[in-house]
Parts: C-alpha cells; structure tokens; sequence
C-alpha cells in the first residue's frame, strides 16, 4: 500500500494522480529489485520548517533538506516513511530549470531508491543515485503530464 499525505497549504491530491504516482512507483520497485515488493510506503509532504524540525530530531542536522526517508523494510518487503518538504522541490526545480513536477517525482523516486539500498553519501554512490534517478524519470516513463495539477498556483 501506497499512501500520500499533505500538511502543505494548496497541495492537494486526486485519486487519479495518486493512482498514477503508485503504478510509477511499482514500476520503479520492479524494475530494480529481485523479488521484492512494497508492502507500506508512506509519502508525507511538508514545508521547509517543519521538515528542518524532523531533521534536528532524528538526524541531528540543522539544515534544510527535500526529502527524509526512514527505513523500516524487513526482508523482501519494502516499508518506510519518506517525509518531503514541498518549499524543497519547489526551490530545488527554480534552481535546476526544471519544471515543479520533474523535480517532485525525482525526489518521491530518490526515497524509494533509499528503501532499494542505494546509498548516496559518496561521490561515486550519488552519481549511481542521479543515474538511477534519470532511468525512473525517462526510462520508466515518470508522470510528470499527470502532477502538474499539483502545483497550479505555486507560481507567478
């Protein structure tokens, strides 16, 4: 089971855009593991303040971040929470050129890689990691047409 969750002012979700997001996101698990399947994801989205107040607590660092990903998989069966800052995306997407949406799914993409096993805190295991991320994003077709609903109003 897949599961999004919003304290975001204005973001808000339709079944139709979650059931897309939850088919990428199979799609993603069958493609990079062997026998593995998701039995809990939870996607939470946040703004900056109260992601940066997670990060304090559990990880000890004062700094901002897009995505937080706790894992709590056990065996062949992917679990966790993945807690996204929504003010993140948004700035990360303006200082990348790229639309909203891309760098959205990319970041929903880079926890479930986290859950996957890959590691992204040496240089050579964060080029894996954006590897990764462009074959989720191209390769496996990312929704992108599908989310730009969610960040209508967002932008001047």
């Amino acid at each position: 089971m897949i599961d999004f969750y919003s304290d975001y002012p204005h973001f808000k979700w339709e079944e139709n855009t979650a059931e897309e997001i939850r088919k990428w996101l199979h799609s993603i698990v069958d493609y990079f593991s062997t026998g593995k399947k998701i039995q809990q994801l939870n996607y939470i989205f946040l703004d900056d303040e109260k992601l940066l107040e997670i990060n304090k607590k559990f990880l000890q660092h004062d700094e901002y971040t897009d995505i937080i990903t706790f894992d709590t998989c056990r065996a062949n069966a992917i679990s966790g929470e993945m807690y996204i800052s929504i003010d993140r995306v948004i700035e990360n997407a303006q200082i990348l050129g790229e639309p909203a949406e891309r760098e959205f799914l990319r970041v929903l993409g880079h926890g479930l890689l986290h859950l996957l096993g890959q590691k992204d805190k040496t240089d050579l295991e964060a080029a894996e990691m954006r590897g990764k991320e462009e074959i989720i994003l191209n390769k496996l077709q990312a929704p992108i047409n599908n989310t730009k609903s969610l960040f209508q109003g967002f932008f001047l």
